[in-house]
């Protein structure tokens, strides 16, 4: 949470910078989506991929969960309605939503098990679950996990593999990057049901900024991937 209070502006910042790989993790977002639900969004940062739903795919999200104080203030002024709060520890209304989506930000969240637990109670009968990341498994993560072990991306390890505008390290340093059959099997375990698995960024991270990605079936080697359940 501290990290991203104190680096709001450089999460968007990142993301415009690199706009065809923003454009393509869109698409991903709004795969499992529909304009006619209502939507939570756990951990939606400062409203950006939600701003770009409501002008891009008039998928229109209302209600956001989000710690960071500074990252919420900014999604209040996107017009998302924000709980500041740890995904945690904020209460939910039962049986409200259709849709619960937790956009990029499971790996921030300590205990993730808990959190499906209260996305289950907070779902309508029939609602979708939406987790939606870079999986530890893929070459993003991997590139994460050793730029954090380091403390930087300026090393001899990282030259000529690493993006040229890499995610920033504050935020790459706080992140718990899970697998995607760790997800899978915590939303199993919570009485989620009927699966699916969508899935972007297929090329080396050097390469993700270069072209707009498209969504592809599976979860197999995408380094953002979307895992969607449903509740009974």
């Amino acid at each position: 949470m501290a990290a991203f209070d104190e680096h709001a502006s450089a999460y968007d910042s990142w993301f415009f910078d690199n706009q065809n790989l923003l454009t393509s993790e869109l698409k991903l977002v709004a795969h499992f989506l529909d304009k006619h639900s209502e939507i939570l969004s756990v951990g939606c940062g400062s409203g950006l991929f939600e701003m770009l739903l409501a002008k891009d795919y008039d998928i229109h999200i209302k209600h956001g969960i989000e710690p960071s104080k500074d990252m919420a203030e900014v999604a209040e002024k996107r017009g998302i309605k924000v709980d500041v709060s740890p995904a945690e520890t904020c209460e939910i209304e039962a049986n409200k939503f259709d849709i619960i989506m937790f956009n990029g930000s499971v790996s921030y969240i300590t205990d993730l098990d808990l959190c499906i637990k209260k996305a289950f109670a907070a779902l309508k009968r029939g609602g979708k679950l939406v987790l939606i990341d870079v999986p530890k498994e893929s070459g993003f993560a991997s590139l994460y996990n050793l730029a954090s072990s380091l403390g930087t991306w300026q090393h001899p390890l990282l030259e000529h593999i690493a993006p040229a505008d890499p995610y920033p390290i504050e935020l790459v340093k706080s992140a718990n990057w899970r697998t995607s059959d760790e997800k899978i099997a915590l939303m199993q375990s919570n009485g989620f049901v009927d699966f699916q698995y969508a899935q972007t960024l297929v090329t080396h991270p050097m390469y993700a900024n270069d072209t707009v990605q498209e969504v592809l079936t599976g979860y197999d080697r995408g380094d953002y991937v979307a895992i969607c359940a449903s509740k009974k």
